[in-house]
C-alpha cells in the first residue's frame, strides 16, 4: 500500500503544477546563491511533508480504532469503493460543499499564506510549505483515504509522507526551471491519474476481502490465528 502513496505523489505532481504551481512560482527563492536556493526549496518541501505527515498521523489513529474493533478490512473495502466512486461520478462529489466553518479556516490559511509569500526570511519557506499542505486538493483527499485504511498512526503518517515525497521531484524542477512541461503532455498524464486511482481503489477492495493472495489480498490476521490448532501437552 505504501507503493500506492508514492505513485499518487509522482503522477499527482503533474496535477500539482496546476493547483500549487502558482505558489511555487511565487516563492521568494534566492536565485543568485544556488546553495541557499536549494536550502529554501527543501525547507518548503519539509513544511509540506510535515503537514501531510501530521494529517496522516491523525487519520492513521482513526484507522487504528477501526482495526482495534475488527473493522479494518471493512474499512479498506469502503475506502477502495469510495476512491472508485469519486472517479466514476466526479460531478456528484463536486456538488458536495464544505461547511462554512471549514471554508473560514481555508480562507484564513490562504490569507496567512499570502502574507508569508511577501517575506524573504529563511524560516518563511517552511511556513509556506506547512500552510500549503492544508489547502484543499482532491488528490490529497485520495491519499488521506489511503492513510485512513492503515492500521496505526505511524503507517498513516508514513503513507502521507511518501505521497508528499513523490511530488517533490517535479515540483522542485518547476520552481527552478519554470513551467517546462507542455500543456498537452500534462493533460495526457492527468488523464492517467483517474485510472491509477481506480486501480489503487481496487487494490484496497482486494486487500479488505482477504482472499489469501500474497501482498495483494492477504488472509485476515484473526483468521490465521483462529486456524492454528491449540497445542495439548
Amino acid at each position: 500500500m505504501f507503493l500506492s502513496a508514492i505513485i499518487f505523489g509522482l503522477l499527482g505532481s503533474f496535477h500539482c503544477i496546476g493547483m500549487c504551481g502558482p505558489i511555487a512560482f511565487m516563492l521568494p527563492i534566492d536565485r543568485h546563491h544556488k546553495s541557499k536556493g536549494i536550502f529554501q526549496i527543501l525547507s518548503y518541501h519539509l513544511g509540506r511533508l510535515f503537514t501531510y505527515s501530521l494529517i496522516g498521523l491523525l487519520f492513521g489513529l482513526l484507522g487504528k480504532g477501526f482495526y482495534f474493533f475488527g473493522f479494518q478490512q471493512q474499512l479498506s473495502i469502503i475506502v477502495g469503493i469510495s476512491m472508485i466512486l469519486v472517479i466514476l461520478f466526479p460531478k456528484f462529489f463536486s456538488k458536495i460543499n464544505f461547511s462554512k466553518g471549514i471554508n473560514k479556516i481555508i480562507f484564513k490559511v490562504k490569507n496567512a499564506l499570502g502574507k508569508e509569500l511577501k517575506k524573504k526570511r529563511n524560516d518563511t519557506f517552511f511556513t509556506i510549505g506547512f500552510l500549503n499542505g492544508f489547502l484543499p486538493c482532491g488528490l490529497v483527499y485520495m491519499a488521506v483515504f489511503g492513510a485512513l485504511a492503515t492500521t496505526n498512526a505511524f503507517e498513516g503518517s508514513m503513507y502521507m509522507f511518501l505521497f508528499g515525497l513523490g511530488t517533490i521531484p517535479l515540483m522542485t524542477a518547476v520552481v527552478f526551471l519554470g513551467n517546462f512541461t507542455k500543456a498537452t503532455f500534462r493533460k495526457k498524464i492527468q488523464s492517467v491519474i483517474p485510472v491509477v486511482v481506480v486501480f489503487i481503489g481496487v487494490l484496497f477492495v482486494l486487500r479488505g476481502l482477504g482472499l489469501g493472495i500474497p501482498y495483494i489480498s492477504p488472509e485476515p490476521v484473526l483468521d490465521l490465528v483462529s486456524s492454528v490448532k491449540p497445542c495439548h501437552n
